[in-house]
């Protein structure tokens, strides 16, 4: 079955469990970032997960648009709020379940400036380059779009745009209607539309350091600055100076999100700061100030963590784009190492040591970068990347991105924030104190507490106790008392239209007294009667899928997975941090469907099933 009827009482007894005993309390107005203040409450801590998309570029993101997007920012907030759309292909678009929130963050260069290339403005046209790009444009040929498309990140990538796409000029008028049209949308309690852009730095050739910066605000702040290009700067540090020259100016909040480690070609997460000269304790605090979390999945596939780095995780391989960069520069050894977020969150620990403070102290989240202008992270309503990868029978084999093929694109992902209220002020908050999880796309929802005095007792109302014997998912453990060691309460609850749950399991990571970095994955709860066997391998879950039909039976697997871990080698005097994975049961992936629905036959070598997941936000220690 593609639809799940599902769980009465089960349901009914994992959302308490999930949400606690807060009680609500008013929350007034929604704040200087809102719009419409009737119908916002506030919690007395976070009572449910939230779910949403951080990365969202409509049609007037000019790579976008080159593509064939003719959906407008208006077109995508109706589409996640679970308005139905006629896609850039004119086919009808809609979500089963809209979005509780979505951030629209089409890029900053060349803001503007598609809807001149589109309508020949003479002051564009006037260079050959552009006049070549709008003449493919209008040409109707694919290839010769794709191809278009393909210059422009290129000449982005190496420095080579022509000085008219530059000019910010073309930004003015764009940048106004955009914080406007998310003011117009943004209906705080029912669904929040929040303002931000994508930071886009392809350095040396393609190496992605992009990043999409959020706003807590509204138009009347965010509209007094135009969004940072990377035509003044390429310099992580160079965009963290404009935040805080943002915030000084406006009073405003914002916050950075790096994306993309997978296509860095490994400076994502490289050891140094940007030039190559040594990390100070200043950077690694300005780092973890303004980039509190990192994006680890999306439709350019996963950068949580590789098969070749986590030799020992059975489930480290899933939707892997590790070949080259954003432009299909191919890796040399070496680089994986400092792409991925499992990696940089150990080397953060090791950097602490030295630095005294944490540049890579990021939590979990996951967006989809679409550039269609629908945010869709479901399997069986997956509308690609571009336009071009919108459901067809040919998209599996249509060329994308970073060289790679269509089938290779991810239906990913989601963000859960674990915020007390649905307003730009709340998830702004979730996020900035990392009370966030990724998903690949279903809406399971997880929690995660650490302490030192919880007991199996706590399971009853574990929320409550997790809150006031301990410390959420982003937080810090303080150091151990004496002879204790942390103890940890989980619990997942499956998505309510999706799949039953395999495991949850709990990835630790530490640093020795040499500096060394180490990783153990432990299996904290996992449904049926399954037993580890005696090297502590659990077995596998089943396999249900039928790809005849592109359907699975929850026949196996569980609603939900609670349960309390102690760490049984934990050692007071070594920093450490922990996470939470948890893994559905087997599912048809997108592919399948495609097979099913187009009568086709997917490419030699595309995955046909997979097992969903999510990742918590880390819980930190530091001894004393």
């Amino acid at each position: 079955m593609t639809r799940q009827s599902l769980l009465a009482g089960a349901a009914v007894l994992g959302l308490a469990v999930l949400a606690g005993c807060g009680t609500q309390t008013p929350d007034g107005a929604a704040g200087e970032g809102g719009t419409k203040a009737a119908g916002a409450a506030q919690a007395a801590w976070p009572e449910r997960a939230y779910f949403g998309d951080t990365h969202v570029h409509s049609g007037w993101s000019t790579d976008a648009g080159m593509a064939g997007a003719t959906l407008t920012p208006e077109d995508a907030f109706r589409f996640a709020r679970g308005e139905a759309v006629k896609s850039s292909t004119g086919q009808t678009a809609k979500l089963r379940r809209p979005l509780d929130w979505i951030v629209l963050t089409d890029h900053s260069d060349g803001m503007g400036v598609f809807p001149e290339i589109v309508a020949a403005n003479p002051a564009m046209v006037s260079d050959p380059i552009v006049k070549g790009w709008s003449d493919a444009l209008r040409s109707g040929d694919p290839a010769r779009v794709h191809a278009a498309v393909l210059e422009i990140i290129d000449r982005q990538s190496n420095g080579t745009l022509p000085a008219v796409v530059m000019d910010p000029k073309w930004m003015v008028s764009a940048w106004q209607k955009t914080v406007e049209i998310t003011d117009k949308y943004n209906e705080p309690g029912r669904f929040t539309a929040m303002i931000g852009f994508e930071w886009t730095p392809n350095v040396e050739g393609g190496n992605n350091l992009h990043r999409n910066v959020i706003y807590r605000d509204g138009a009347d702040k965010a509209g007094q600055t135009l969004p940072l290009t990377t035509f003044q700067t390429v310099d992580p540090e160079g965009l963290w100076t404009w935040l805080a020259g943002y915030e000084a100016k406006t009073g405003g909040r914002v916050l950075a999100t790096p994306h993309n480690g997978n296509l860095s070609n490994g400076r994502m997460f490289e050891e140094t700061r940007f030039d190559g000269s040594p990390m100070t304790r200043a950077y690694a605090e300005a780092r973890q100030k303004w980039e509190p979390v990192f994006e680890l999945t999306q439709i350019k596939g996963q950068s949580e963590s590789h098969p070749s780095l986590s030799p020992n995780d059975e489930f480290a391989s899933w939707d892997l784009w590790d070949r080259g960069n954003l432009n299909g520069v191919p890796k040399k050894p070496g680089m994986l190492r400092t792409e991925y977020w499992r990696e940089a969150l150990k080397a953060g620990l090791k950097l602490e040591a030295q630095l005294g403070a944490n540049p890579f102290k990021y939590g979990a989240q996951a967006a989809t970068d679409t550039h269609t202008g629908l945010a869709t992270g479901d399997e069986d309503n997956f509308w690609g990347k571009l336009v071009s990868h919108q459901p067809g029978p040919g998209r599996m084999s249509a060329p994308s991105i970073a060289r790679v093929e269509g089938w290779e694109e991810a239906a990913a992902g989601y963000t859960g924030v674990w915020a007390t209220a649905n307003t730009r002020e709340a998830i702004f908050d979730a996020m900035q104190r990392r009370e966030t999880f990724a998903t690949t796309g279903p809406r399971m929802s997880v929690r995660f507490f650490g302490g030192y005095d919880f007991a199996s007792s706590d399971l009853g109302d574990l929320v409550k106790a997790g809150y006031t014997k301990g410390v959420p998912m982003g937080a810090d453990l303080k150091p151990a008392p004496a002879g204790k060691a942390p103890t940890f309460l989980v619990a997942a609850m499956k998505d309510p239209d999706g799949a039953n749950l395999d495991r949850v399991q709990i990835v630790k990571g530490w640093v020795d007294a040499a500096g060394r970095t180490h990783e153990r994955i432990f299996d904290v709860k996992w449904s049926g009667a399954r037993k580890p066997d005696a090297g502590g391998k659990l077995p596998p879950v089943g396999n249900t899928v039928d790809l005849t039909t592109a359907t699975f039976s929850n026949s196996i697997g569980a609603a939900e997975l609670v349960g309390l871990w102690t760490d049984p080698s934990f050692d007071a005097g070594q920093r450490a941090v922990y996470y939470v994975r948890v893994l559905e049961i087997p599912t048809p992936r997108w592919t399948a469907h495609d097979q099913v629905k187009f009568k086709v036959k997917a490419p030699k070598g595309a995955a046909l099933i997979h097992q969903e997941r999510a990742f918590t936000s880390p819980i930190w220690y530091s001894p004393a």
